[in-house]
């Protein structure tokens, strides 16, 4: 069996998932000989993917961008992947293994990595249709498909309300599941038969304080509860039920069942492998079964004495047999059971001995009820050694003490449970011994991270990932890879570098300073003055500053843009060529000259600085149309203007919904439309929302003391006011404001970038709140501030912020990092400090003095105009590819297999049939 000296070894992998294939690359990445050749068997149809990011498939619908690694990796010579291939039986005599074709393949050594099942607990019922599992792709884009079925039965019923969800297990997997359900506009609620969430991670102190972030995100919870069966609808047959063990019901559409998994070891079982008591072919340290050919690796393996259902321990496996195979004798390091929770908005971690089980144990406990933070250390009875830790609503320091394990923790423990920032809190400055693991994914000690600069000559995060793997994997250690670098640089006398990119040294703030100070109006100027970017000639030496595509340097002929541009949106400025500015460096050098009055966004070299949506001056959505949102200032509109949008919407037959911030947006419009629509909404007195741009996006508002019997101040007056004042100020990121008449707070004020909250002396200004990945609430700024002053304030606080801001800085990152940080903030806008006050309110005179909105100027300018065109022969020619299906009496893009299918409205006109 073994092979000749001239042709390599064969090594089949039974399994295709996260483990198989970091086995297989590790391997190909350390044989430089070429002494293996190896064969992997997936039972999916597609490569390996990222199941640790299952839940973002339902946001990017397309199972490709969860691929692993480089897709190089499978079309390598010594590689052969099989996919939608189960291997059914193994001969661990013939050292062979035949698969679901009858196919008979030969063998070296065996790995198996099959990983394992979603477990169904025996609950009656539980084979109804609308009953789910969530595992893989498939049972994924299934619980969507169902779950959008369901909400379409809804909107053509004669009444209306939400799909009912239940998820049946409160862990890891299953609050993920909840927040899918969620998201796909589902009422969710997470049956927990234990005393709270998370009950194998966290404590009971930390479940609760977890089950209120939950609650919060709008997800109900019932813990100690077990479900008795799972009832049919009477109309349908499907799920419609759970009926629970203390007598209570719930009426349900669609159930998640997350208990856990097994793990899938029937072919180990079958050839006649010893497995553990609960499952799992049994390996030692080597990851190898009593037959000395045969390895299991991942959730399939049961090592000392358990299955490990993390991947982080999968790929330390993984990285073991590779050694042994290449003759090394490595063994298993142990396990990291370290988890996190990947559910936008509640941060969730634990590791190492999170419940104290540890003779003499001590527990340090941080809680904070009203801002839902728990933080708990564990550490040995002289309260010195770091054993374990609990995180829920704030895990900052998980990073940087995970790595700390079994060590002792410099200075007072408790202060790491403290808020950063906080007089001796924080984790942020604690430093890592060489030998503490940085990426337990790929196993990267801190000293390997530090090394990569001081003996490989890595100057960035990039660089070090490239080196070192670190980082490469899920991604959370990422900000402490960063630090250690930013640190190892420092130490080492180099300058850490906050260049804005290749082509300029400056950073944003700086950048912004400069092209003010010199009065520059044109990248072409800016790039010759402030630029260090090389000319790339034919052959790819570098030479002289380079420019945006059609722009010639000063002093040399052929300056202007160009008259055509790519297929499909003529006269649209080509795609830049190499050393032409890049995509990070020419849209802040438009903001920057869009903050500094230098006129339309698309006029002359300005066009050619724009991204995607301010290309058209709309939101490009997933289809290839475009969104249409008007103004609305302050939320306020009259019926006549609501008339007017509503029949525009009704002629183009696009898709309406009422925002967040009190807008209303118009999907579906093709390019060819947009001028008309916008002349439809600027000759009713409309202008552009600029939802498109990195500027001022909303005022929100409440009723205020116009109607509200709370309300003391007039917040909707004070909102047009503001709305109207900023609207089209280009910023390093997209602001919104906020403004409460009482403090209720009815608009939200203090989750935006500048809040105003009424008072009974006047209005109360809060800075550096936002949603988004990371919310954030905003800080007080002043009190009590009557009207002139609270906007003399506000056009301070946002100028300043626009010429200091690093390029996509969020105000609330900025109020951090700024010098002197909030307070320094408050002493120059309030005290003048630097003495730039009367600078920053001339700056915002004159932008609200030069203020156009954008689409009139648009439809007055023809060659502005040319701009607008599905075709570059056939301008006005709707795109055939778009098709739409009505979804609650509206169009919406249709999937992939809906496009298949029949009654498809095609291109927002009419509903035809397609064959």
């Amino acid at each position: 069996m073994t092979a000749t000296s001239s042709s390599p070894r064969h090594l089949v992998v039974v399994g295709g998932g996260m483990v198989a294939q970091r086995l297989v690359e590790a391997l190909r990445a350390r044989d430089t000989a070429g002494e293996w050749r190896v064969t992997v068997f997936a039972e999916e149809p597609r490569y390996p993917y990222d199941r640790v990011a299952l839940t973002s498939y339902f946001s990017a619908r397309d199972p490709e961008e969860l691929n692993l690694g480089d897709p190089a990796l499978w079309n390598d010579p010594l590689v052969r992947l099989v996919r939608d291939c189960r291997v059914d039986s193994i001969d661990r005599e013939a050292r062979q293994v035949t698969d679901r074709l009858g196919r008979v393949h030969e063998y070296d050594e065996l790995v198996l990595a099959t990983g394992s099942d979603a477990a169904r607990p025996p609950i009656p019922g539980n084979d109804l249709p609308g009953v789910f599992v969530y595992r893989t792709i498939d049972d994924v884009a299934a619980l969507r498909g169902w779950v959008e079925a369901k909400r379409e039965e809804r909107s053509g019923a004669s009444y209306d309300r939400p799909v009912r969800g239940a998820v049946i297990g409160g862990g890891l997997l299953g609050l993920e599941a909840a927040g899918a359900l969620t998201a796909l506009g589902a009422q969710a609620t997470v049956i927990q038969f234990g005393t709270h969430l998370m009950d194998a991670q966290v404590d009971l102190g930390g479940g609760q304080a977890l089950g209120r972030l939950i609650n919060d995100k709008g997800i109900a919870v019932r813990v100690s509860t077990a479900t008795q069966q799972m009832r049919p609808a009477r109309a349908t047959g499907h799920v419609g039920r759970l009926d629970f063990v203390d007598g209570g019901r719930l009426d349900v559409d669609v159930v998640v069942l997350a208990t856990g998994v097994r793990p899938r070891d029937e072919l180990a079982r079958a050839a006649g492998l010893p497995v553990g008591e609960r499952g799992g072919a049994v390996v030692d340290l080597s990851c190898r079964t009593p037959d000395p050919h045969v390895w299991a690796v991942g959730e399939v393996a049961c090592i000392e004495g358990r299955c490990l259902g993390l991947v982080a321990p999968g790929y330390a496996m993984a990285e073991v047999v590779v050694d042994r195979l290449l003759g090394g004798g490595a063994t298993f390091p142990g396990a990291d059971t370290a988890t996190r929770l990947k559910l936008r908005g509640v941060d969730v971690a634990s590791f190492g001995d999170a419940f104290a089980r540890t003779e003499g144990a001590m527990e340090l406990v941080w809680a904070d009820p009203v801002a839902g933070v728990y933080k708990k250390l564990v550490l040995s009875d002289d309260a010195r050694t770091l054993l374990g830790g609990v995180f829920v609503g704030d895990a900052s320091p998980y990073a940087s003490l995970r790595p700390m394990l079994g060590r002792e923790l410099p200075g007072d423990p408790g202060s790491f449970l403290l808020p950063e920032g906080a007089a001796g809190g924080g984790a942020a400055g604690l430093e890592l011994p060489d030998d503490a693991t940085v990426c337990s994914c790929n196993n990267v000690t801190a000293g390997t991270v530090r090394g990569a600069v001081t003996e490989h000559a890595c100057t960035d995060v990039a660089a070090v990932k490239a080196c070192t793997r670190a980082g490469t994997s899920c991604g959370s250690c990422l900000p402490l890879v960063k630090k250690i670098t930013t640190t190892e640089l420092e130490k080492a006398g180099i300058e850490v570098s906050n260049a804005l990119c290749e082509h300029f040294e400056l950073s944003r703030a700086q950048l912004f300073d400069a092209v003010r100070v010199a009065d520059l109006h044109t990248f072409s100027e800016i790039i010759a003055r402030f630029g260090r970017v090389p000319e790339v000639v034919p052959d790819g030496t570098p030479g002289a500053p380079a420019l945006p595509d059609g722009v010639a340097p000063a002093g040399r002929p052929g300056a202007g843009l160009p008259g055509a541009g790519h297929a499909g949106h003529p006269g649209h400025p080509a795609h830049p060529g190499p050393g032409r500015g890049c995509d990070i460096c020419k849209p802040v050098v438009a903001s920057i000259l869009a903050s500094l009055g230098n006129g339309h966004i698309l006029t002359g070299e300005q066009a050619a600085l724009q991204d995607t949506n301010d290309h058209v001056m709309a939101n490009m959505q997933k289809d290839g149309t475009y969104s249409v949102v008007p103004r609305i200032p302050g939320g306020e509109i009259t019926p006549e203007g609501l008339l007017v949008i509503g029949q525009v919407a009704k002629d183009f037959g696009l898709y309406t919904k009422i925002t967040g911030g009190q807008r209303i947006d118009m999907f579906g419009a093709r390019i060819e439309q947009l001028p008309l629509i916008w002349r439809r909404l600027v000759d009713a007195g409309m202008e552009s929302g600029q939802a498109y741009g990195k500027s001022l996006r909303t005022v929100k508002s409440c009723v205020g003391s116009t109607w509200c019997r709370f309300g003391v101040q007039d917040s909707v007056g004070m909102a047009v006011r503001l709305e109207l004042r900023y609207r089209g100020l280009r910023s390093p990121h997209k602001i919104k404001l906020g403004v409460s008449g009482c403090a209720r707070e009815c608009a939200e004020a203090r989750g935006k970038d500048v809040g105003v909250i009424a008072t009974d002396k006047g209005w109360n200004v809060y800075v550096g709140g936002n949603g988004g990945f990371t919310p954030r609430h905003a800080r007080l700024l002043a009190e009590d501030l009557d009207d002139e002053t609270l906007i003399r304030t506000i056009d301070r606080f946002l100028l300043y912020y626009v010429r200091t801001a690093d390029r996509l800085q969020r105000t609330s990152v900025w109020v951090d990092e700024v010098e002197g940080g909030l307070d320094g903030i408050r002493a120059v806008i309030l005290d003048d400090s630097l003495g730039i006050a009367a600078d920053l309110d001339a700056a915002m005179a004159l932008h609200v003095d030069a203020y156009e909105d954008e689409w009139r100027a648009v439809l007055e300018d023809p060659e502005k105009l040319r701009r607008f065109g599905s075709f570059v022969n056939a301008p006005t020619t709707a795109d055939p590819d778009l098709a739409y299906v009505a979804e609650r009496g509206q169009p919406r893009p249709a999937t992939t297999a809906e496009r298949a299918g029949a009654a498809v409205l095609i291109a927002g006109t009419t509903l035809e049939v397609r064959a």
